[in-house]
């Protein structure tokens, strides 16, 4: 097949000359009026090299099979089901959950080796509300922000990893929250700004760790707020 060809499509009816092509597989014919149609080359034959014998009829097929099952150019648009999927399940809220509890958490990387493990710091948010919090340390009035971000509904989040040389800068640290939920209504809560005094002496005793519902292994927790009356204020 080249261009000039008269040619008819194999499936439908009608057909043109052959006016181009596009890459391997795309024929452009061009009918009557000049409009140029892309064409797979196994949906056109020649005028005059038709062959309608069973063993050519089902070549023909199998080549169209083949065709529409290759792999597709990066130019081509993904077929829906290749599209990644983007879809996110909301949190589930829970009965007791309207009312705003949160925690800070210290948690040993290795509660049986307590006098060298490393901890990790985390924030629990116990409640049905989103939490958009900033957790800081200060000195004197100087703070610094340690990590920042949104809390999902009755979800943990992992601040930080830190070692008993870090102990003295934690001394000193702030929570602020502020409360809401998304794509409906809601009570309003007050926000939330809460300094905490961490008593660094307690990391190294080991019932100051104890058995809670938010982490498998003992865990020394610090409350934020409670049943929306806060624990530890300015």
């Amino acid at each position: 097949m080249k261009i000039g060809d008269q040619v008819r499509f194999l499936n439908e009816i009608g057909g043109g000359r052959v006016a181009g092509f596009q890459g391997k597989n795309i024929v452009l014919v061009e009918d009557e009026d000049g409009f140029q149609v892309p064409m797979l080359t196994t949906e056109v034959v020649v005028v005059g090299d038709e062959d309608y014998g069973t063993g050519h009829m089902v070549e023909v097929k199998a080549q169209s099979a083949q065709s529409t099952h290759s792999p597709q150019s990066s130019d081509e648009e993904p077929e829906p089901e290749d599209k990644p999927v983007t879809f996110k399940a909301k949190p589930v809220e829970r009965k007791g959950g309207e009312r705003l509890s949160a925690y800070l958490a210290f948690v040993p990387m290795d509660m049986k080796e307590l006098t060298q493990t490393r901890f990790e710091s985390y924030l629990v948010n116990d409640s049905n509300y989103y939490m958009r919090y900033i957790y800081m340390t200060g000195e004197n009035n100087a703070w610094t922000v340690r990590a920042e971000g949104e809390l999902e509904p009755n979800t943990k989040e992992y601040l930080e990893e830190f070692g008993r040389e870090d102990l003295n800068t934690l001394e000193h640290c702030c929570v602020q929250l502020i409360a809401y939920k998304r794509d409906k209504t809601f009570l309003l809560k007050p926000t939330v700004n809460a300094q905490i005094n961490v008593d660094t002496v307690k990391f190294y005793k080991l019932h100051a760790f104890r058995e809670n519902d938010f982490f498998e292994q003992p865990a020394l927790i610090y409350t934020i707020i409670e049943n929306d009356v806060q624990k530890i204020k300015l």
